[in-house]
């Protein structure tokens, strides 16, 4: 089995740590709140950050391409908003996605599962 990219593993973990955090505030400010359809629809798009994460550390080719599709999710919510909040988001996505398409994460990624999973 390969070693996992240094930039992976971190890449990974982080998307797990902001999307936990992430969905407590959800729950946090839905009960302030008492909830609405605000928290019905962000929710499962912090809960896609874990998902995202968890299986990027894993190996998963399609949880990369989740988490690029994630980040662009936010660029196109943060460009309704502000242009500031667009041009950070659009920084961090840059970086995300170069990171996530090195040569050493090709390689991760395209490594060959163990037989029967």
């Amino acid at each position: 089995m390969k070693k996992r990219p240094f930039a992976i593993t971190v890449l990974g973990w982080l998307f797990i740590a902001i999307g936990v955090v992430s969905l407590a505030m959800d729950v946090r400010f839905a009960l302030a709140r008492g909830g609405g359809i605000d928290e019905a629809l962000i929710f499962p798009v912090h809960a896609l950050a874990v998902v995202a994460g968890a299986f990027m550390l894993r190996g998963d080719n399609w949880a990369r391409w989740l988490t690029v599709l994630w980040m662009a999710f936010h660029i196109g919510i943060t460009v309704l908003n502000a242009w500031r909040g667009f041009a950070f988001h659009a920084i961090i996505f840059a970086g995300i996605t170069y990171l996530l398409f090195r040569a050493d994460a090709r390689g991760w990624f395209r490594a060959e599962k163990a037989a029967g999973s």
